[in-house]
């Protein structure tokens, strides 16, 4: 007869049940970047520092309108002051970058960011407020964002194996996802509940607790190369132009990425007209299309690295890109659907950034991959300079094309645009680029990478 409970054989279960859980965790947690002290520490700062920008991205605009009722022309000028540092001071900033340690010069980008938002309440209590200071900030703190995400870029390899940077990027875009969502409602419940003075004083905090958390990194970096004779500014800079122009690589991602933005933002200049003319959306409505773009980033960022296992990294960023201009044909549909013309509208804004965050994560993996770190700097820069140059532009030529033409008319070019951006990945040599390489597995027969005597 056995002595054997039956509730002893059901605990039994649990207990192994448990064990097996605890060891599933436990290897969760021992593995992947989670150890990594380092990358943690930035990912943090990286994260507070993206929620923060989201407060000021609707507070600073919101101050300008509802405290100092900014004309159009006057909006429309903050939003180019935000956005001119990309062709005013991109491509200097990768020389700079490549001269010094990237650490040092995030804390001093994050700490500058800090004193200049503080300006503006301050300014707020003592009456002194103008459209003319805010056009400065607005100017100088974009400068030192640009400064400070050429300078991520190029310092994230120095946290993590070559083998992790898709996981490591994936992470990064998910908590830009994350902000992306819940950012914008949370800045504008901030600023109805304290005012907009006050929202952009916690966005400076932001930026102070970001360079607290760098600062507390103890990574080495690898060594500044010693410069032998003089080395101009210039030839720096067109050394990383040299190098995206002729990489057979670099050059289709950062043609298929400004081809991308230009029409994206010829788009974007006359998607909120549409949205709330053609559509007969409110405020909350148009939120609400943005915010699921958000969560569509973020199941994008999700994804990335698992595409790129069973795809393969080259055929995941080709298919992503391609993926991304079909998604946008929706909008045109749904001009010609008006009665399922919303539903059409939130599945292209969720189902485009989902595969576009995949391209951006697969596509800046492979890039930091392939360059070798005394050139990362200023390659980062040059692709900056053509990318994010084509968002003031594309929004201009929106803008004209929307008078001339109409919102459809230029939704559609905008869309079409966007499609085409898929061409330059298409006919690059990414279909046989299983696996993220080393950089001398990627040189291009063009342009040596190696280091060259100074």
């Amino acid at each position: 007869m056995s002595t054997t409970s039956p509730n002893n054989g059901r605990d039994r279960r649990v207990g192994g049940m448990r064990a097996r859980l605890s060891q599933t965790v436990r290897r969760r947690i021992t593995t992947g970047l989670w150890p990594n002290r380092a990358f943690v520490a930035f990912w943090a700062a990286d994260s507070i520092s993206q929620f923060g920008s989201q407060i000021s991205n609707v507070a600073l605009p919101l101050l300008a309108a509802l405290t100092l009722g900014a004309s159009p022309f006057e909006m429309g000028s903050l939003a180019a002051a935000g956005s001119a540092p990309f062709l005013v001071v991109a491509l200097f900033a990768g020389a700079w970058v490549d001269r010094l340690p990237r650490r040092p010069i995030l804390i001093a980008a994050d700490l500058g960011s800090f004193g200049l938002l503080l300006t503006i309440p301050f300014a707020a209590w003592r009456g002194w407020l103008s459209m003319e200071m805010l056009y400065i900030v607005a100017f100088l703190t974009g400068t030192l964002t640009v400064c400070f995400n050429v300078a991520r870029v190029a310092y994230l390899p120095a946290l993590v194996k070559r083998e992790e940077l898709t996981d490591a990027n994936s992470k990064l875009a998910a908590t830009a996802s994350v902000a992306q969502v819940g950012g914008p409602s949370a800045a504008g419940g901030m600023v109805a509940l304290v005012g907009a003075p006050l929202a952009i004083f916690l966005d400076a905090v932001s930026f102070l607790s970001s360079a607290w958390l760098i600062g507390h990194i103890r990574v080495e970096e690898p060594r500044v190369p010693a410069r032998r004779g003089k080395h101009r500014i210039w030839r720096e800079t067109g050394e990383g132009i040299g190098v995206v122009a002729s990489h057979p690589l670099l050059r289709a991602l950062t043609a298929c990425s400004a081809t991308m933005n230009l029409g994206g933002f010829i788009f974007l200049a006359v998607y909120i007209l549409y949205m709330t003319g053609d559509l007969g959306l409110g405020p909350g409505g148009v939120g609400l299309v943005f915010g699921l773009g958000g969560i569509g980033a973020l199941a994008g960022a999700t994804i990335a690295p698992t595409a790129a296992h069973w795809l393969g990294v080259g055929p995941t960023i080709i298919w992503a890109q391609l993926l991304t201009g079909l998604g946008g044909l929706v909008i045109p549909l749904a001009m010609f659907a008006p009665g399922i013309a919303l539903p059409l509208v939130l599945f292209a804004e969720f189902f485009q950034w989902m595969v576009l965050v995949v391209y951006d994560v697969n596509a800046l993996s492979l890039r930091q991959a392939v360059v070798p770190d005394r050139l990362r700097g200023r390659v980062t820069a040059t692709i900056r300079f053509i990318t994010g140059g084509m968002q003031p532009i594309g929004a201009l030529l929106g803008g004209i094309l929307g008078e001339l033409i109409g919102l459809r008319a230029t939704l559609v070019i905008g869309v079409l645009m966007m499609l085409a951006a898929f061409l330059w990945v298409a006919i690059s040599p990414l279909r046989a680029i299983k696996t993220i390489p080393h950089h001398e597995e990627a040189r291009a027969p063009e342009v040596s990478l190696a280091p060259t005597a100074s």
